[in-house]
């Protein structure tokens, strides 16, 4: 199986497995998945995640978070796509929800929060938003 846009792919499986009230999601696993699992949990948006050999390529494995029964992640969306790339400048990171949500871009320092990119003045490409 192909897959054409393996992020916005994890994604939805999150937004998918939140919605039904799973405690977990298994995904195939990538380095760049890894870093985006890394920056969920170090912001709180996720409990944990695993790394699982399976024998052949391996699973990324999140463990969801909820309060009170509903899951922690109420929105979490894809902005830049392998077809329309959004890149932002250090100046024009975006804030989202007012800063209550987080927005995820790929800088040439790696994958970190606005937040982030904004205290070490990087623009990048806006990977996702996350609430």
């Amino acid at each position: 199986m192909s897959m054409t846009d393996p992020v916005a792919d994890m994604l939805t499986r999150i937004r998918n497995a939140g919605r039904a009230g799973h405690r977990r999601v298994d995904m195939p696993v990538s380095k760049f998945k890894i870093q985006i699992a890394r920056l969920l949990r170090d912001n709180h948006y996720i409990e944990d995640f695993k790394v699982l050999d399976d024998g052949l390529h391996g699973r990324l494995r999140i463990y969801l978070k909820y309060h009170d029964e509903s899951p922690v992640i109420r929105e979490i969306r894809r902005v830049s796509t392998p077809g329309v790339r959004r890149y932002v400048r250090a100046r024009e990171v975006p804030r989202v929800k007012s800063g209550l949500g987080m927005a995820i871009l790929s800088t040439s320092r790696g994958v970190m929060s606005d937040r982030e990119a904004r205290r070490q003045r990087l623009g990048g490409e806006y990977i996702a938003m996350v609430w």
